[in-house]
C-alpha cells in the first residue's frame, strides 16, 4: 500500500499511455499522481509537486526526456526517473542512464512493468529516507553525547576547584558559572545563609538586572528560594505557576537547588530561564552534583576557619598535612587522566577530616563530611572506571612481544596475592616463543584483570592456571582457569558487559564495579582478538582470549 507522502509525476504527451500509467496503475495503487505533457513544464511541477518518482517519455515534444534529466541534475534533485522509450532506442536509453535515470520501461507499456518499476524506484527512495533519518538521529545523539561530555568536563572542573581554589568568592563564582553552563540558564544567583541573622544573603549572581544588583551582599527574598530552604528539596517550576512569585518578572522557568550540610540548607543555587522551557531531570541531576561540590567546599571552608583559629596548637599537624599533600601531588602528577586529579585530592582531604587527623569534629560536622565522603566516593568510582575505559580504548604502543614473557610477568605480579588466598598459581607455557604485535601495557592489564578475577572468586583456595598455546588460524590462545565459585549459565552472555554484576550479594562480598572483564574484552577486541568463558557454579571458570600471531 502506498504511503500518503509518496507522489508520482508522469511526463507523457500520449494521453492513452499517461492514462494507463497514471490512473489505471499508479492511481489504483494509491499513489498521488500528477500528469504533465511537456518537459518544459515538468521541472516547475517537480519543484512544486515534490514527487518521489518521475515517469518521463524519452520522446517528448519540444524538450526531450534527456533534457529533463539534465535539468533535474542541474537542480541537484535526487529523484528516481523512470524513462519510457520504444524498443530500438537503446542508445538514447543508455545516454539517459548516464544522465541519472534510474530505470526504464519499453513501449508498448504494460501494467505489470509500470508497477514493478515504481516499486523498485520507491524501494530506493525509502531506503534513502531511512538512511537520512538514521543520520539525523545519529547527529542528534552525537550532539546530546557531546553535551553530556561538556557537562561532565564542567563538573570535573568544579571538583578540581574544590581543592585548588582557596578564595571563597572565586570558588562560588566558578560554581555558579558551572551551574549556569550545565543548565543553560540565562540568569543565576547564589544565596548564602548568614548564621548570625539566619537570613539568606545574595552572595553572587550572573546577569541579574542592574536594578537588582544593588542587593549584592544583602538579605534576599525572591519568594521561591525560601520554600526550598524550608523543604530541603530541589524545586523546578515554570509557566503559569511561576507567575505567583516575584522572579517571574525576570524569566518563565526556574530551578532552585539547596546546598546542604547535613539536613540544613546552608546555600541555595537559583537558575532562571527567560523562555518557558522547563528544566529537565538531567539538568536537575547535574545541578545537584554541583551542589554536592558546593557543600564539600563550604564544609571545608568552615573547618579551615576553625583550624586557623587554632593554628598555633596545630602547627605540627598542618605541616604534616602539607607534607602529605606534597606527596599526594607527586603521586597525582603520575596519574595520566587529568579528570581524576581533583576528585582524588578532595577524597584525601575528607578522609583526613573524617579520621580526625586534623582535629576532633562535632557530630554535625561528621555527618556533613560523611555525606560528602559517600557522594565523592561514588563520583570517584565512576571517574576511575571511565579513566580506565578511555585509557584502554585503543592500542597506543604496538610492538612485537613474546606472549609467554607477558604471561610470566603477570604471574610474578600476583604470586604474593595468590599466597594470601591460599591459591597455587601456575603456568603452562610452550617452549617456542609466540610473537604478537601488541601494546604490552594493555595486554598486561588483560592478564592482571583475569588473574585478579580468578583470585577474588577463589575464596577456598585451589589452583589457578594460566595456559598459553598456539591456536588455530595463526593465533595465540590464552586461558586462565580456576576452581572458584563459578558463574551461572544465564550470566555468561553478560559477564563481559560494562558494569555488569552477577548479583548484589556477590558485589557486597567481593566488591568491584564490574568493569574488569569489560576492559578485557575491549582491549582484546581492539587487538583483533576474541574473548570467551566457560563456567559452572561451584566448579570454577575458564576465561580465554586469542591474539593474532605475527606472520
Amino acid at each position: 500500500m502506498a504511503e500518503a507522502r509518496e507522489r508520482i509525476l508522469v511526463v507523457e504527451s500520449d494521453p492513452i499511455v499517461s492514462d494507463l500509467i497514471a490512473r489505471q496503475v499508479l492511481g489504483a495503487m494509491g499513489f498521488k499522481v500528477k500528469v504533465v505533457t511537456e518537459a518544459s513544464s515538468a521541472l516547475q511541477e517537480t519543484l512544486s509537486f515534490s514527487p518521489d518518482v518521475v515517469f518521463a517519455n524519452l520522446d517528448l515534444p519540444g524538450l526531450s526526456g534527456k533534457d529533463l534529466m539534465a535539468a533535474l541534475s542541474s537542480q541537484n534533485l535526487l529523484i528516481p526517473v523512470i524513462m519510457i522509450a520504444p524498443k530500438g532506442q537503446e542508445k538514447d536509453v543508455i545516454q539517459a542512464f548516464r544522465l541519472g535515470a534510474s530505470d526504464y520501461i519499453a513501449t508498448p507499456v504494460r501494467e505489470a512493468e509500470v508497477a514493478s518499476a515504481v516499486e523498485r524506484a520507491l524501494k530506493t527512495v525509502r531506503a534513502r529516507r531511512e538512511r537520512e533519518a538514521l543520520r539525523e538521529q545519529l547527529e542528534r545523539t552525537n550532539q546530546e553525547l557531546q553535551r553530556r561530555v561538556n557537562e561532565l568536563t564542567t563538573l570535573f572542573s568544579v571538583g578540581k576547584a574544590v581543592t585548588s581554589v582557596t578564595d571563597q568568592r572565586k570558588l562560588f563564582k566558578m560554581i555558579l558559572e558551572s551551574g549556569q553552563k550545565i543548565t543553560r540558564a540565562d540568569i543565576a544567583w547564589l544565596l548564602m545563609l548568614d548564621e548570625r541573622t539566619n537570613k539568606y544573603i545574595l552572595s553572587d549572581h550572573i546577569n541579574l538586572p542592574k536594578s537588582l544588583q544593588e542587593y549584592l551582599n544583602q538579605p534576599w527574598d525572591d519568594g521561591i528560594s525560601s520554600l526550598v530552604a524550608l523543604s530541603g528539596e530541589t524545586l523546578t517550576i515554570n509557566g503559569e505557576p511561576l507567575k505567583r512569585f516575584q522572579i517571574s518578572t525576570m524569566g518563565q522557568a526556574a530551578m532552585v537547588v539547596p546546598v546542604k550540610a547535613g539536613k540544613s540548607a546552608i546555600a541555595l543555587l537559583v537558575m532562571l530561564r527567560k523562555a518557558n522551557k522547563e528544566f529537565e531531570p538531567s539538568d536537575k541531576a547535574m545541578l545537584e552534583a554541583v551542589s554536592d561540590y558546593a557543600s564539600i567546599s563550604l564544609v571545608n571552608s568552615r573547618l579551615f576557619r576553625a583550624l586557623d583559629q587554632r593554628a598555633a596548637s596545630l602547627q605540627t599537624e598542618m605541616e604534616r598535612s602539607h607534607s602529605a599533600e606534597r606527596s599526594k601531588d607527586e603521586m597525582i602528577q603520575n596519574v595520566s587522566h587529568e579528570l581524576r586529579t581533583p576528585l582524588v585530592s578532595a577524597k584525601g582531604y575528607i578522609d583526613m577530616l573524617v579520621n580526625g587527623d586534623m582535629g576532633n569534629l562535632v557530630a554535625d560536622q561528621k555527618d556533613a563530611l560523611g555525606i560528602a565522603q559517600q557522594k565523592l566516593l561514588r563520583v570517584l568510582g565512576l571517574v576511575e572506571a571511565m579513566t580506565l575505559m578511555m585509557d584502554t580504548a585503543a592500542p597506543k604502543k604496538l610492538k612485537d612481544h613474546n606472549l609467554n614473557e607477558l604471561a610470566s610477568q603477570a604471574l610474578g605480579r600476583y604470586q604474593t596475592e595468590a599466597r594470601k588466598h591460599n591459591v597455587k598459581l601456575s603456568a603452562q607455557l610452550p617452549k617456542e616463543p609466540l610473537i604478537v604485535h601488541v601494546d604490552d601495557e594493555q595486554i598486561s592489564i588483560v592478564f592482571d584483570q583475569l588473574l585478579s578475577n580468578a583470585l577474588k572468586f577463589s575464596p577456598n583456595g585451589g589452583p589457578v592456571t594460566v595456559t598459553v598455546q598456539r591456536g588455530r588460524e595463526n593465533t595465540a590462545q590464552v586461558s586462565v582457569t580456576d576452581n572458584g565459585i563459578g558463574i551461572g549459565k544465564k550470566h555468561l552472555t553478560q559477564i563481559f558487559e560494562r558494569f555488569f554484576q552477577v548479583d548484589g550479594s556477590t558485589t557486597r562480598q567481593f566488591g568491584g564495579l564490574g568493569i574488569g572483564l569489560a576492559l578485557v574484552r575491549e582491549i582484546v577486541t581492539a587487538h583483533g582478538g576474541v574473548v570467551g568463558v566457560e563456567s559452572k557454579p561451584e566448579q570454577g571458570s575458564s576465561f580465554h582470549f586469542s591474539l593474532p600471531l605475527k606472520n
